[in-house]
């Protein structure tokens, strides 16, 4: 008995070929947890350099497990992407909030 769970969709070798990752076809292509990882580590740089509300102290507890079960960094990042952008444009960080579009576009 052939099961269909062991056979790649029919649509997998179309997302390699394609010239943009489509996150609606498949996740390969688009790192999203390195992506994630790298937000994480940016978050945690500007949280660590500059005056932010405390709301970033609990960020930090949650992301770290000390407060339940640790999220991965995409799942931290999607429960809480306003509060991301609203941080990175309150400290006018160009780069992070482009990093925020694109992982909220291809990977949420």
């Amino acid at each position: 008995m052939n099961c269909p769970c062991k056979h790649k969709p029919e649509h997998a070798d179309r997302a390699s070929s394609e010239t943009k990752p489509d996150r609606y076809v498949s996740f390969i292509g688009l790192d999203c947890d390195a992506k994630a990882d790298r937000l994480v580590k940016r978050i945690f740089s500007q949280i660590e350099t500059h005056d932010v509300p405390p709301f970033w102290t609990y960020f930090k507890k949650k992301a770290a497990g000390e407060l339940g079960p640790r999220p991965d960094a995409l799942l931290l990042i999607h429960s809480h992407l306003n509060d991301i952008r609203e941080l990175f444009e309150l400290l006018d960080d160009a780069e992070g909030v482009s990093l925020l579009e694109r992982i909220e576009q291809e990977c949420c």
